[in-house]
């Protein structure tokens, strides 16, 4: 398990079915794992890519992320189910779509097939889109709301 410059990786797993799963991964948690172990299984190799920290705060909002990225980087490779890791700075994973060309994009339950918003572009070369993971009952936000009503 790997950081990777996306670059550089799409040379490393030609000839491998490759999945792709992204996400923020700020405070993971069971279902970021369940998530992460349903996508491998759909391929020979998983790569995460993690948005930057610039690219959590303008997706979630002030005080975010709570973990920085070399800490997230660190915990998501440390996942026995998980190949590489890069990391984009853009607030989607549309080019690291173009760059690497994943057999197939996971995304978690709170999407289907037809919501992913990068759908259309993993369609037009000839990948596919699913849905990985359990039912979307966890999330950082709700933690953080536990935390905060538990402990002021």
């Amino acid at each position: 398990m790997k950081l990777q410059n996306f670059r550089e990786l799409a040379d490393l797993i030609k000839d491998k079915r490759v999945v792709l799963a992204n996400g923020c991964f700020d405070m993971l948690h069971v279902g970021h794992v369940r998530y992460l172990k349903a996508a491998r299984e759909l391929g020979d190799i998983l790569v995460v890519a993690l948005n930057s920290d610039t690219s959590v705060g303008k997706l979630k909002g002030p005080g975010r992320p709570i973990l920085a990225l070399e800490d997230r980087v660190t915990l998501v490779s440390a996942l026995e189910c998980v190949d590489y890791v890069v990391v984009f700075e853009e607030t989607d994973v549309t080019n690291v779509i173009g760059i690497l060309k994943p057999d197939i994009h996971a995304k978690g339950t709170d999407y289907t097939e037809e919501t992913v918003p990068e759908r259309e572009q993993v369609l037009a070369y000839g990948g596919q889109v699913r849905i990985a993971g359990d039912a979307k009952d966890h999330s950082t936000r709700d933690i953080l709301g536990a935390i905060a009503d538990r402990y002021g």
